[in-house]
């Protein structure tokens, strides 16, 4: 048998039959040792559980929820799977930006979650195939995944442009500028203006 500790695993899932079920797959497998099992992101946070383990996390919580869940379980120094029945783009991209290690749908089984966990306990990511082509597409360049306006308020923020300035520009509402924006931090994974900025340079869009 081998000398190399069990991964700790704990699990964040509000829904009782299948927090049930993942737990039961991580508890039979000989190398996992599960941690706290709760059905909220503060519920597991009371339990005050040792630093490095991995987390398997549901994203539509009571609560704390989606990114911010992710956020606040990496901040707990857990690293985060997500497996979750929401698996869109938005979703995936928002997730693995707040720092979440691996993505799986709810359509995975329990030999993908196992696999999920020791790829991400070995300090490895891991996200299914048909999820990583959203992640492949993000790095393509946002050039194709950006619209013409969204491209337009980039170029402007990357001018150091207000919001209202980019609304006067665009002539467009402040709300609508925000929505843009809203637009492509959730599809470039670039969540502050710094960042924002960094990319339309990188991208060459002005």
């Amino acid at each position: 048998m081998s000398d190399r500790p069990r991964i700790r695993v704990g699990v964040i899932e509000d829904h009782p039959l299948y927090r049930s079920a993942v737990a039961r797959v991580l508890s039979e497998a000989a190398d996992i040792e599960l941690g706290a099992v709760a059905d909220s992101v503060g519920s597991y946070a009371a339990f005050h559980e040792p630093a490095d383990g991995v987390v398997v996390l549901d994203l539509k919580l009571r609560g704390v929820t989606d990114a911010a869940a992710v956020q606040k379980v990496v901040a707990l120094g857990q690293r985060v799977l997500i497996v979750s029945a929401h698996a869109g783009q938005d979703e995936v991209l928002r997730a693995i930006s707040a720092g979440a290690r691996g993505y799986l749908s709810k359509d995975a089984d329990g030999a993908d979650i196992l696999r999920a966990v020791r790829e991400i306990a070995a300090g490895g990511t891991y996200v299914s195939p048909t999820l990583a082509s959203f992640l492949l597409n993000a790095q393509r360049g946002v050039k194709n995944v950006l619209s013409d306006r969204e491209r337009q308020v980039l170029s402007l923020v990357a001018a150091g442009e207000r919001d209202a300035d980019i609304a006067e520009a665009m002539s467009i509402s402040v709300r609508t500028v925000r929505s843009y924006l809203e637009r492509i931090r959730d599809k470039t994974g670039r969540r502050r203006r710094p960042e924002l900025t960094r990319l339309a340079i990188e991208e060459g869009i002005s």
